[in-house]
């Protein structure tokens, strides 16, 4: 059993409520997940419950708790997925169904935020878009389709913070999360007055921002009853979950960018200022570390769509299996291409109508082909992802770092860096997000003196992918992939 210093990092992803202990080294200590169920009860609509990922977290930490001394967590970071719209009443109740960030049925309301605002003055503000997955379309439709849950709204919370709240009863955010609501002003890191004006959103609803690494209270006597931790342990502001596993992979400068092949996939990008995309097609936030920010581009179906095709297609199959049948197959799959957009698209598509297609069978292609497709167009969908963050002036970066559970495949890794065509740099990380808010808070309470000796104390890269031979044949198919989306926007609209 430990009994040496350890923060807890806590992660509320799309799939499950996640701890991990780790020790000033990095070590992970003890780690736990208990899945959420995610409801669909229509189309483009996404939702969880929010007292599930409350009762998973608990579960999760009492686990971590089997294998760590209670008395030697400093400290509580948290993460988790972004986006997510939480509406609490003047009692703490849970109004309604939390709407996650691939929910797309707030169209009509990015349309409305378009032409009261204005495109420029949106992305001058906020740094991007409206995109239906970001928290403010999603309020604005609970004001349309449900007054009277909208009338007893008294808080809008995050989803990572809905578990804040409940350890410690306290309203607080983060500024990298708070970003993604499309409320926050980027550049001043605190929330558009002027914009919450224009779309009649009272500033009381929304927490205080914090930095990544200040800590917005202590476990209070309910959170410490119902977790087994004990009262006081300081909980800090932490990220979103992009921004965290940006920090668990060491993604905090602008030479170092980040990849992650989740189940959405992220090209991520570091800046020492605010910078943003023309016309907000590529999303543009606070990073979770002061007076630093980032671009990223996010695609809503990565691993995700990996995942679709085995399970849907080849249930009784492996996924090593279908690497395996893939390997054999030539770069390019015979002339077959996989449109990844199973949930629409965010970026650089910014279409909740699109969807995912197959394109080019013929009687030739066999399971491996399929399978082969699927994982370049995920890939291509990367590239798209990287150019827009080139195009939008962001440096080329020194190094590229890669996570998430599709980064475990070599074959995967190797498509990726032909067809990104840059190396690709494996990191050593356990959930990376719940490692990254741990980072943050480690360094918040002072177990290392900055994130980048937290860093530096805790990330190891262990492989990387070159790319090779297929570089130039991806290149071309490239080029024709990039045809499909404009050429099948009308169909899919239809």
């Amino acid at each position: 059993m430990s009994v040496l210093p350890c923060i807890l990092g806590l992660d509320v992803s799309t799939t499950a409520s996640k701890a991990v202990c780790i020790n000033s080294e990095g070590a992970v200590l003890a780690q736990a997940s208990n899945e959420h169920q995610l409801s669909s009860p229509y189309p483009l609509w996404s939702e969880q419950d929010p007292e599930n990922w409350w009762y998973a977290m608990c579960k999760s930490i009492r686990s971590v708790l089997l294998s760590v001394d209670v008395k030697a967590v400093r400290a509580i970071g948290l993460t988790g997925q972004m986006h997510g719209l939480v509406l609490l009443d003047s009692h703490g109740k849970v109004l309604r169904p939390a709407m996650l960030w691939n929910d797309g049925r707030a169209g009509k309301q990015c349309e409305m935020i378009r032409e009261r605002v204005g495109l420029k003055h949106l992305v001058a503000t906020t740094g991007n878009d409206a995109f239906t997955g970001f928290t403010a379309p999603k309020l604005l439709w609970v004001h349309d389709h449900e007054p009277e849950c909208y009338e007893k709204i008294a808080q809008v919370l995050l989803p990572k913070d809905y578990i804040r709240w409940k350890l410690s009863g306290t309203y607080a955010t983060d500024r990298a999360g708070a970003g993604g609501t499309l409320l926050l002003d980027f550049s001043t890191r605190t929330w558009a007055v002027d914009l919450l004006r224009d779309l009649e959103i009272p500033e009381a609803w929304l927490p205080p921002t914090h930095e990544g690494t200040e800590a917005t209270g202590i476990v209070d006597r309910t959170g410490a009853l119902e977790t087994g931790l004990l009262e006081g342990i300081p909980v800090y502001a932490g990220g979103g979950d992009q921004a965290a596993q940006a920090v668990g992979v060491g993604a905090i400068h602008p030479d170092t960018w980040a990849v992650t092949l989740g189940t959405s996939g992220v090209v991520f990008a570091p800046s020492k200022d605010p910078r943003t995309e023309p016309l907000g097609r590529a999303h543009a936030f606070p990073h979770a570390i002061p007076e630093t920010w980032h671009m990223m581009g996010v695609m809503l179906s990565a691993a995700g769509s990996f995942q679709w095709y085995r399970d849907t297609l080849a249930s009784q199959i492996s996924f090593e299996q279908l690497l395996e049948e893939a390997a054999e197959v030539e770069p390019g799959s015979e002339g077959l291409f996989f449109s990844p957009y199973l949930s629409g698209e965010r970026t650089p598509h910014a279409d909740p109508l699109v969807r995912g297609s197959f394109i080019g069978l013929t009687s030739r292609h066999t399971r491996g082909h399929l399978t082969r497709a699927v994982l370049e167009g995920v890939a291509y969908g990367l590239r798209d992802n990287l150019q827009l963050l080139h195009d939008a002036g962001l440096p080329a970066p020194e190094r590229i770092r890669i996570s998430g559970g599709g980064a475990k495949s070599t074959l995967w890794r190797q498509i990726l860096s032909d067809i990104m065509r840059h190396p690709l740099s494996v990191v050593e990380v356990t959930e990376g997000a719940a490692m990254g808010a741990a980072l943050l808070a480690g360094t918040g309470v002072g177990i290392w003196d900055s994130v980048q000796a937290a860093c530096d104390s805790t990330i190891s890269v262990h492989e990387q992918s070159f790319p090779g031979d297929a570089e130039r044949v991806y290149a071309d198919l490239h080029e024709q992939f990039k045809e499909l989306y404009p050429r099948l926007k009308g169909f899919y609209s239809a």
